[in-house]
Formats: C-alpha cells, structure tokens, sequence
C-alpha cells in the first residue's frame, strides 16, 4: 500500500534503506512525490524539510529512470526539498538534471549558477532556457560557455544582461559574427553596447554606396565579415527573373517563412528578399522597392506586416536595408508600428493605399507619404 503521510514514509524508510530492492525504494519514492503534491493545505516549508532527508537517500537506491521522473515531478513544485533538487539539478545525466534546471522555480540563482559553473553542456543549455535568468547566471553561463549556448541566451528574452555580461559577450564577438549578428538585432540591447560591436566590426559603421569600390579593404580582405549592414543595390529585371521561380516554389511548398526571408535580409540577397516581399504581401515589387528604400520606416513595417512576418524577421529587414544601423529609439518606434497595425490594415494600404500611390507618383522612390497606424 502507497505510504500516504510522513510518519507511515518515516517508518518505511529504516526498512528500504537497510534491505529493500530498488523497486520498493522507488515506490516509497512516489509516496513521498504524492505526499507534496496532494497537501497544499500543509505548511509546505516545514513538510518539504520533513521529506528531504527521507529523498535524498531514496536517490541512492532507485534506477536513473526513477530519479527521471523525481525531476519532472519536483520541477513543477514552486516549494520542493532543496538539498534533494540540488542533488538532481548536478546530476551528471542530463536527463536527471535538465527538467529541474529548466523549470523549477525552487531553484535559486545561487545553485544555477553553481550548477552553470561545475556541469556540461546540456546542463547549461537547459538553464539558457528558462522561462527567466537571473544577470549572476547568465554570466556564469557566459563565462564557460559555447558560442551556442550564447546565441540561446541571447535568442531567449528572459535573460537578464548585466554590463559585465554585455561586456564578456562583446569579447566574444569579436571572434564570431553570429554573437554579433544575434546581439546587435536583440530588442532591447542598448545603443552603447551596439556603439561597441560596430567597432569591431569589420564592416562599415557609414552608409555605403552599392559598389565594390566604396567597399573598405578590410571588409573585403575578412574571412567572415560582420552582419553591420550595407546599402543594398536595387536588383535589375533580369535579377528578379533569376529569382521569382525559386521564391514561387518556395511559397508553394510552404517554405517562404520567416526563417527564410530573414536569411536573404542578413546575407544581402536583395533580388531573393524583394521578390519574397512581393510575393508574400501581394504587392507589385515597385511598392516593395518604395518602402526598401524610403527613409520612412513605416512603410516597410506595414510591407512585412502585410507579409505576415514577425517582428524579429521584420527587425532583421529594418537592420540590413541601409548603412545606418537603427538606434534603440527607432527599434521601439517600429516594434510599437508593427504591433499597433492590424493586418488588413497593412495589406489593403500595401497593395492598393497610399504606399502605391507614392510609390506610382515619386521618381526616385525614396521619400514616402506618411501613413496613419491604425491602433
């Protein structure tokens, strides 16, 4: 029979500890995970302090598959016994560890960042994932961590960046252009911090004109230039010939997404992102070069609004459409555009409002007619 209090799991335990099989031990084990999840009318401090004792030496006697599901269940517990989830939380398999590391709130920054400190990968990458990350653990993570597990910490938007950690990220990228890319594209990275990873770019940090010769040597002699942007050429028909079936095919087969249409906008493949641009919002390319090149950010918001894209695929057009990059200011002035517009808004003004008609009517497409945001 399931042992359903801490005095009948008491009086079991000097029987499984000094004798029983593994089996027993893991089925006391459940009584104990039981007993907290069914007493929330316990005070849970003092029964968790009862019962951890009693689990952590039950961890000793029962198989990985066993401590497996003690991690989920104790993950989802916002009190749970601390010396039993630390013990789990550094376990050397990471099967043991990472539901802990990744969900329990019991958990504090200090035994993340021990645990970040002292165990593999896998751990780590399981703590980059939290829902939140404290800035102590996130530079813990940082300091003996992979340029992947950077990358996961800065994709995720519940990490917390002190300036050290900035600082240590900033290193790093000076030796890979993906940190770079990643952190410079981040909402909310502040202008200082991209100030400084413009500086050891490679790149430009001035508008650029669209040929070799306005291309600084030390751009073209690097390996792996920085993704700090270049002003695009505007592609020529023939461009778009070359391009339009590939990006037809794609759309058919359901490929033409943000993932896509955010790697033409980083590598500069401009015939490949207009022609998206067009085909996914139903605009004429004309339109499509109005808004690329419009000093205006708001049509090119409403474009990739109409396009059905994110704001993290829309950012990434807005960062590499010109040589300037986007101070923070006008990153919240878009991010607040897209997420004010709604989407049929975006489209009729796309296909048939005002962009077209500035588009048809301006010569040099590059000063748009200022557009009411629908809020």
């Amino acid at each position: 029979m399931m042992a359903n209090s801490p005095a009948d799991i008491l009086v079991e335990l000097e029987e499984a500890v000094a004798a029983s099989p593994p089996e027993r031990c893991a089925r006391i084990l459940c009584g104990i995970v039981h007993l907290l999840a069914t007493s929330r009318d316990r005070p849970q401090e003092m029964l968790v302090n009862v019962v951890d004792g009693v689990l952590l030496r039950l961890t000793e006697r029962v198989t990985p598959s066993a401590l497996v599901q003690l991690s989920k269940a104790l993950a989802e517990f916002d009190v749970a016994p601390q010396d039993t989830l630390r013990h789990l939380a550094s376990h050397d398999d990471p099967e043991v560890a990472c539901p802990v590391l990744l969900k329990s709130r019991a958990l504090s920054a200090t035994d993340l960042k021990a645990v970040a400190a002292s165990c593999g990968e896998r751990h780590q990458l399981a703590i980059s994932a939290r829902d939140t990350i404290e800035p102590v653990v996130t530079e813990a993570l940082i300091e003996r961590g992979t340029a992947a597990l950077c990358l996961a910490l800065i994709k995720n938007t519940g990490t917390g960046f002190s300036d050290a950690a900035y600082a240590a990220l900033i290193a790093r990228a000076e030796q890979d252009g993906e940190i770079t890319k990643a952190l410079a594209l981040r909402p909310g990275t502040p202008d200082l911090v991209v100030r400084k990873l413009l500086s050891i770019s490679p790149t430009p940090k001035t508008p650029a004109k669209p040929n070799v010769s306005s291309v600084p040597p030390r751009q073209t002699a690097a390996p792996n230039p920085a993704p700090a942007p270049v002003s695009p050429k505007r592609p020529c028909s023939t461009d778009y010939a070359s391009a339009r079936p590939e990006i037809i095919a794609l759309n058919r087969v359901g490929k033409l997404n943000d993932s896509t249409v955010n790697r033409f906008a980083i590598r500069g493949e401009t015939a490949n992102l207009f022609t998206a641009l067009s085909v996914l919002s139903a605009a004429p390319i004309e339109i499509v070069e109005h808004v690329m090149t419009d000093g205006n950010c708001e049509g090119l918001v409403m474009a990739c609004r109409a396009s059905r894209l994110n704001w993290q695929t829309t950012l990434a057009i807005l960062s590499n459409r010109s040589g300037a990059r986007l101070s923070f200011a006008e990153r919240k002035r878009a991010q607040q555009i897209f997420e004010t517009l709604l989407l049929s808004t975006s489209q009729w003004t796309v296909r048939w409002g005002e962009i077209a008609a500035s588009a048809n009517t301006s010569d040099q497409g590059n000063r748009g007619t200022k557009m009411g945001v629908n809020r």
